[in-house]
């Protein structure tokens, strides 16, 4: 059964066409690629979670943050960053 999901991406069954064609391009490599591909995504998508859910409780937090980071920037404490310098 094919739908569009919700950024107008066609799915099979539940999975877009890009991710059917990501996985078999992973059936191509050898078993020992595959476990450790498997086991990145699933990391992947765990840490995922876990941000998802560390940001969703804990809005006012990021708020009091992000004036805090305006306050500093605003009272001249804050300076440039230097990307060569990291």
């Amino acid at each position: 059964m094919s739908n569009t999901d919700s950024w107008g991406k066609e799915e099979v069954d539940g999975m877009t066409k890009l991710l059917e064609k990501a996985f078999a391009e992973a059936a191509k490599l050898s078993k020992a690629e595959q476990e450790a591909f498997a086991a990145w995504i699933l990391e992947e998508l765990a840490s995922e979670r876990c941000w998802e859910e560390a940001f969703a409780n804990s809005p006012d937090v990021l708020a009091r943050l992000a004036d805090e980071a305006i306050a500093e920037h605003r009272g001249g404490q804050t300076q440039p960053l230097d990307s060569n310098a990291l």
